[in-house]
């Protein structure tokens, strides 16, 4: 027999946004329920080292910080599913969504918070020393390569900044574009070019991410040049991927306004285009992308359902 499970709120995602919701929404009395996905505790799982977390002075693991944020949430009442959700009905309240467990889910209220993922290269050594060099986040991982050399692989704009970045903590940043010519903006470009401390490397592409010493860790990038076919070695101790984010929407593709594959919500707050129906974290934050901006979202969408829903129990109050 097929299991259905009522709530006032359904949460999407376990990450930042999905636990701080579940958090505020539990301790409203709400008793929300998370459908986990398919990487419960969101991109922080695969995130070793993290600093720039408010509150710990100390470096802390991303996986120990995803366990403390749901075992937070469970405390204080909310309750996690171990399921994907592979078909959602927004058509009318309560909404219906379905996991791949054939699981039924009916939510007055839905938060999603399915977060986005970096796109990564592919190539030999990347998924391997994640971690141990090689990152997605300038942001997050550059405060650990100061003084040391770097290199950001991509085009555009996201490429750009992060290489303007990496020179608060590198005098030797290296960008490397499979092409001839940039796809960001041109006033980064201008940025970019006018630096004494980046430099370019023009049609070359990465075909290895090399580890050594001991630890382990990246020592330098194989690269091939897309035109000749020439190939070199750049050694560096970071290397940071920065071709684009995939924001996991699929499921509400046609259902929901997107902006670039990242759901649109109105302007300072989480509310979406279907009213009891609210995003927060990276699957709406194609800027930031970052965990503590994620968590304030999800404390966001928690108050936004909050007033939501009492809002909507005084409407039938005064039909009644």
């Amino acid at each position: 027999m097929t299991a259905t499970h009522s709530t006032r709120m359904l949460i999407l995602g376990s990450g930042p946004a999905g636990l701080s919701a579940a958090i505020y929404g539990a301790r409203a009395g709400l008793a929300p329920i998370v459908v986990q996905g398919m990487q419960p505790g969101g991109q922080l799982t695969i995130t070793t080292d993290v600093e720039n977390y408010p509150g710990f002075k100390d470096v802390i693991q991303g996986p120990w910080l995803m366990e403390q944020m749901q075992a937070q949430a469970e405390h204080v009442g909310a309750q996690m599913m171990y399921d994907q959700i592979v078909d959602i009905d927004l058509s009318e309240r309560p909404f219906r969504l379905t996991g791949d467990s054939g699981t039924l889910y009916i939510a007055d209220t839905l938060v999603i918070c399915t977060g986005a993922q970096a796109k990564w290269l592919g190539v030999e050594g990347e998924e391997y020393l994640q971690g141990k060099g090689v990152s997605a986040c300038a942001t997050c991982d550059g405060f650990f390569y100061r003084g040391k050399k770097v290199v950001v692989i991509g085009g555009g704009n996201t490429a750009v900044e992060e290489a303007l970045y990496l020179t608060n903590h590198s005098h030797d940043v290296t960008l490397i574009h499979r092409r001839d010519s940039l796809r960001a903006e041109k006033i980064l470009q201008q940025r970019l070019h006018a630096h004494p401390n980046i430099k370019v490397l023009w049609n070359k592409a990465v075909d290895r991410f090399v580890g050594g010493g001991t630890p382990e860790g990246l020592v330098g990038v194989d690269l091939i040049d897309t035109v000749t076919g020439e190939k070199s070695h750049v050694p560096t101790d970071g290397g940071f991927v920065a071709i684009g984010h995939h924001p996991a929407t699929e499921l509400f593709t046609g259902k929901l306004p997107l902006d670039e594959g990242y759901l649109v919500v109105e302007k300072g707050t989480t509310r979406t285009a279907i009213p009891g129906v609210f995003a927060a974290g990276d699957v709406t934050d194609k800027i930031y992308r970052q965990a503590v901006t994620a968590a304030g979202m999800g404390c966001m969408a928690a108050l936004d359902v909050e007033k939501f829903l009492a809002e909507a129990d005084f409407e039938q109050l005064v039909e009644a």
